[in-house]
C-alpha cells in the first residue's frame, strides 16, 4: 500500500466514508469545527487507523506528532474522532534529530544509540514507573520505527518540556528519541492516549491554515510518502 503525498489542503477526508463500518461505526467523519489543518489531521488519523488494522484496539483518539514544526509550537495533536475535535500540545524530539539544538528536527532514525526520533505509526501500551517516572510504552508498527521497544522509546514527562523552559529558551529541550512532554500535558496523554491507541509521528509541517511549513535548513528528511511495497502494509504489523 502506497501513501499519498500530503499537499496543502488536498488530503481527501471524504475517503473516510469508505472505511470499514466495524472500525468507524461511532466515529465522526470530520471535525465539528476547527482549522483547515484539523480537517487534514482527521484524514491522516483515519488513514493510519485503517493501515494499522488490528494492531490498534481503541479508535476514539489518535495522537499525531508533527515534527515538521518548530518545538516552540504545539505540534502534538490529539485527534478525537468521536467528539470531532483536535487539541494540540507541546512535545520534544530527540537530540540525534537536532544536533544544532535549534528546535528543528532535521532527521529521523530507527538506529539504537542514535538518540533520534523515529517516524511512523506506534501503538501505545501500558504505563509503568521508570527512570523518568511514569511513562507509557510504545510499540513501533513500521520498519522505520520497529526498534522502539528495544530503544526504550516511550512517552514521558520532562523538565525540559515544561512551559517555563520554553519561555526561557524559546524552544523545548531534547529527549533521547522519546515523546517528552510537560507534566500537565503528559497527564493528559496518560489519560487519553495510552492503552492501545495509535500515535503517528512524521514531518508534516502543517500550519493552522493548512499550508506546509518549509523544511528547515540542514534537513535530511524526505517528505514523500513512505513506500512499503506490495503487501507490506499488512505485513508491517
Amino acid at each position: 500500500m502506497k501513501r499519498r503525498e500530503l499537499l496543502k489542503g488536498t488530503l481527501a477526508v471524504g475517503a473516510a466514508l469508505a472505511l470499514p463500518t466495524r472500525v468507524f461505526a461511532s466515529v465522526a467523519a470530520t471535525p465539528a469545527s476547527g482549522t483547515p489543518r484539523d480537517r487534514i489531521l482527521f484524514g491522516i488519523a483515519q488513514r493510519e487507523l485503517l493501515r494499522a488494522g488490528n494492531a490498534i484496539w481503541k479508535h476514539d483518539i489518535v495522537g499525531i506528532a508533527d515534527f515538521g514544526l518548530h518545538s516552540a509550537k504545539p505540534r502534538f495533536h490529539f485527534v478525537n474522532l468521536e467528539r470531532g475535535e483536535v487539541n494540540s500540545y507541546h512535545v520534544s524530539h530527540g537530540m540525534g534529530s537536532d544536533p544544532q539544538h535549534d528546535g528543528w528536527l532535521k532527521q529521523f532514525s530507527n538506529t539504537e544509540g542514535s538518540n533520534a526520533t523515529s517516524r511512523g505509526a506506534y501503538v501505545t501500551w501500558e504505563w509503568y514507573k521508570g527512570r523518568y517516572g511514569t511513562s507509557v510504552r510504545l510499540g513501533g508498527l513500521d520498519e522505520s520505527n520497529n526498534a522502539a521497544l528495544r530503544r526504550y522509546i516511550v512517552m514521558h514527562r520532562a523538565d525540559y518540556a515544561e512551559p517555563e523552559h520554553l519561555e526561557r529558551y524559546g524552544r523545548l529541550g531534547r529527549s533521547n528519541g522519546c515523546f517528552a512532554m510537560g507534566e500537565e500535558q503528559f497527564r493528559i496523554a496518560l489519560m487519553h492516549l495510552s492503552g492501545g491507541r495509535l500515535l503517528y509521528a512524521d514531518s508534516l509541517g502543517l500550519e493552522e491554515d493548512g499550508s506546509i511549513q518549509p523544511l528547515p535548513e540542514l534537513a535530511m528528511i524526505d517528505r514523500k510518502p513512505l513506500d512499503f511495497g506490495p503487501g507490506a502494509a499488512a505485513s508491517a504489523y
